[in-house]
């Protein structure tokens, strides 16, 4: 995880320890839907300075492979990741990219 530019060291680091903690509640609420393969990607310091954020928020890229996706259209699989994730939505994740896939659309 890198430093956010132009920000002080002190500043940075607390940014560091949050996105930290932030990554390790989104797997610990995403175990709810039972992945297979879970990575959560921090990309906030590609959005420094955008105003998500400046409010704390960061923005994180998500690949999720879980047999509860199995038949689930993508909004429904979009939709149940949203609610594990619940109030981190509102504060602590400002922008999140998912790739929600089931086992089987792995083509292996």
């Amino acid at each position: 995880m890198s430093v956010r530019p132009g920000l002080p060291n002190e500043v940075a680091v607390n940014a560091r320890e949050i996105a930290c903690k932030t990554v390790g509640e989104m797997k610990q609420r995403l175990a709810a839907l039972t992945p297979a393969h879970i990575e959560i990607i921090d990309e906030s310091a590609l959005h420094a300075g955008h105003a998500g954020a400046r409010s704390g928020g960061g923005h994180y890229q998500l690949t999720l492979i879980s047999p509860a996706f199995a038949g689930l259209s993508s909004v429904a699989r979009h939709r149940a990741i949203y609610q594990a994730l619940g109030d981190l939505m509102a504060g602590r994740i400002h922008a999140l990219s998912i790739t929600a896939l089931a086992p089987d659309e792995l083509g292996v």
